[in-house]
């Protein structure tokens, strides 16, 4: 039994990095849910293109967060590599700004600490309505384009087995292993994060959680879905300032994975690349005419 005077022992040292770029009103709410669970000075939050009246009012608003500015937009990965240096918590939350933090996120790290073989956990990530937003998947390969979460396919016949393939949908009752989990809500163990090196800076905005996960795999580590922390994800809150770019930026970033980790037969996807470029130049012309 322990005695009267012994303190309780602390859980694992957490730290939350939320990467942002022009959502400072989802980053308000976003701050205010999760410090119901996590105390303030174990956040930083790394700021793009920084708005300097916006981040005033978020800093007296929030003034044990800590704000990091950035003048320009170096890319989600580079934020997050950023953001990793300047904590030391031994488990790292990864959030984006458009998320609502509707559960304590500890149980991730604590499970992490008692599964030494595993490096990240996501959560469980619903959409504003409540639905499962499909947010643990199988690495992506030649049904991904067919069958991904957004993809016409899955939207029209949502049971479909090649979606099934690609996407868990439902909740589980236990931690399950996947392939890899979205990073708007990751824990990482920090030890696993430095083994990798961290995310890949050549991904400029999507798919680097991706080839995060599948990196850790090669190297021995293994990915969960877990079932004890939830978030809701108003998707879209940053991309909606750029959003030809983002879609540049998305196929840009599909056609790098397929480079780094694909095979020859996958190789006309890399076509996805001119696609987004010709319909950023489409959306262009039509504006002009306007």
């Amino acid at each position: 039994m322990t005695p009267a005077s012994a303190a309780p022992s602390p859980g694992p040292r957490l730290s939350v990095i939320i990467v942002n770029y022009l959502a400072y009103e989802p980053l308000a709410d976003c701050l205010t849910s999760l410090t119901r669970f996590v105390a303030p000075g174990d956040v930083v939050v790394v700021d793009h293109s920084t708005q300097p009246q916006s981040l005033a009012r978020l800093t007296a608003r929030f003034p044990l967060v800590r704000f990091i500015p950035e003048a320009g937009n170096p890319g989600f990965a580079a934020g997050v590599n950023r953001g990793v240096r300047v904590t030391t918590g031994e488990y790292v939350l990864l959030l984006n700004p458009d998320c609502i933090v509707m559960s304590d996120p500890s149980p991730l790290a604590e499970w992490l600490a008692r599964n030494p073989g595993a490096a990240v956990c996501g959560a469980i990530v619903r959409e504003a309505d409540g639905s499962i937003q499909a947010s643990a998947r199988r690495f992506p390969g030649i049904t991904t384009g067919l069958a991904g979460r957004t993809t016409w396919l899955t939207r029209v016949w949502p049971g479909n087995p090649w979606t099934a393939l690609n996407l868990v949908n439902g909740v589980p009752t236990d931690p399950i292993p996947v392939d890899w989990v979205s990073g708007a809500c990751m824990m990482i163990r920090r030890e696993a994060f430095a083994a990798a090196g961290g995310m890949d800076e050549l991904f400029f905005l999507y798919w680097e959680d991706a080839d995060f996960c599948r990196r850790l795999k090669e190297a021995g580590w293994a990915t969960y879905y877990h079932p004890a922390m939830s978030v809701t994800h108003l998707t879209g809150q940053s991309s909606r300032h750029v959003r030809e770019a983002s879609l540049v930026a998305f196929h840009e970033s599909a056609y790098r994975y397929y480079r780094k980790h694909g095979s020859r037969w996958l190789a006309p996807l890399a076509l996805m690349g001119l696609q987004a470029r010709l319909r950023l130049k489409l959306a262009m012309m039509r504006r002009e005419k306007r």
